[in-house]
């Protein structure tokens, strides 16, 4: 099919340009739209026909469940019960980055939630979303607006890259302002469970409601069986090129990137590393990106697919990703790296590989 691609102001959205995207998404079609975390690829989550393609756009694996997108709490009644954690929670935090599983009404169908009796639920803090959401008159269904595996698309050129000609239209409002996919946090469960690291930060959570128990695939390997959020069951965020993460203290990642990048450079590869701007000026690999400053999670964040992209567009034999301390935002931060590395994972100091093997193509959602 032919992919428009419109852009739009991302703070006061042309209203012709999204009753145009709100009409594609009323006939079924998709459309793809900023989000504050990632772009989105929407389709009417009520509608059967049209979130299968979805499914059918990314090659996404059917069981990997949707993020239901609402423009209001006001709308959450009709796609979900409103369990008694969700008002303080939405006080807080919505609109923004936080997803919530809670059960599903009979008016979600099973499409949406990969047969699943809940359903992931967020509000967007975006102008052009909530807009598209509002002139739709429908809830919408959207994972990330990538191919299933790839990074995540933090702006339009990488939506156009991935999915051209399978989807009706592409809003392109500039880039997206954390990049990372939302918070994922599984109220069914007592105490709740996060599913899925993002935006939305655990020592944030506990502030609200207590304790949060996470969820042992968010720091280890893609869980087995039926998930009830994206981002947990298959490898996602990953260029085509091989990566290695590097974990450890700040100056032993980096002393160790170092050798490994000379290393790999002896043999004849061509090497690429995501760095730092502290530690950029030690590696002498064929191609050095800087992500931003290690102090800085939130500028990591916003950088971190994009220069995936960009590496993996480099004609580089293998890549190699400095870790960070995995607390507030860096606990996401790792969890997409070590999932972008197919757990092909390093320790600093302890004289190589401790962990290995990659994953079955994924993705997340905003």
């Amino acid at each position: 099919m032919e992919t428009r691609l419109v852009a739009v102001d991302p703070e006061h959205p042309d209203e012709q340009a999204i009753a145009a995207a709100a009409e594609i998404i009323r006939r079924g079609g998709l459309v793809a739209f900023p989000t504050e975390t990632v772009y989105g690829l929407g389709a009417n989550a009520l509608d059967p026909a049209a979130v299968r393609g979805i499914f059918r756009a990314k090659g996404r694996p059917s069981d990997n469940p949707l993020i239901v997108h609402l423009a209001s709490p006001a709308d959450l009644p009709a796609v979900a019960v409103p369990l008694p954690l969700v008002d303080p929670l939405a006080r807080r935090f919505w609109p923004g980055p936080l997803t919530l599983v809670l059960p599903r009404t009979a008016a979600v169908p099973d499409e949406t939630t990969a047969g699943l009796d809940t359903v992931a639920v967020r509000v967007p803090d975006h102008p052009v979303a909530l807009a598209l959401i509002r002139a739709s008159g429908c809830p919408i269904a959207a994972p990330s607006a990538n191919r299933s595996g790839r990074p995540s698309p933090t702006r339009a050129a990488h939506v156009w890259a991935d999915l051209r000609g399978r989807i009706d239209m592409i809003l392109d409002g500039g880039q997206s302002g954390i990049g990372l996919e939302s918070t994922v946090l599984d109220l069914t469960q007592q105490p709740p469970v996060l599913l899925r690291p993002g935006g939305v930060t655990v020592e944030e959570l506990e502030e609200v409601i207590g304790p949060v128990r996470i969820h042992p695939a968010v720091e280890g390997r893609p869980a087995a069986g039926p998930v009830a959020s994206p981002g947990m069951k298959y490898r996602h965020y990953a260029p085509a090129t091989p990566c290695v993460l590097v974990e450890g203290e700040p100056a032993a990642v980096a002393a160790h990137i170092a050798t490994r990048v000379r290393q790999e450079r002896a043999a004849g590869r061509r090497v690429g590393v995501l760095a730092s701007r502290e530690a950029a000026p030690d590696y002498d690999a064929d191609v050095v990106l800087v992500a931003g400053s290690r102090t800085d999670p939130s500028e990591l964040a916003r950088h971190l697919f994009h220069g995936l992209r960009q590496l993996d567009e480099a004609g580089l034999d293998l890549l190699f990703l400095e870790g960070v301390e995995p607390r507030g935002l860096g606990l996401a931060l790792m969890n997409r790296m070590r999932r972008a590395a197919g757990y092909r994972i390093e320790r600093a100091g302890a004289g190589g590989p401790h962990a290995g093997g990659a994953g079955t193509g994924g993705d997340g959602a905003p």
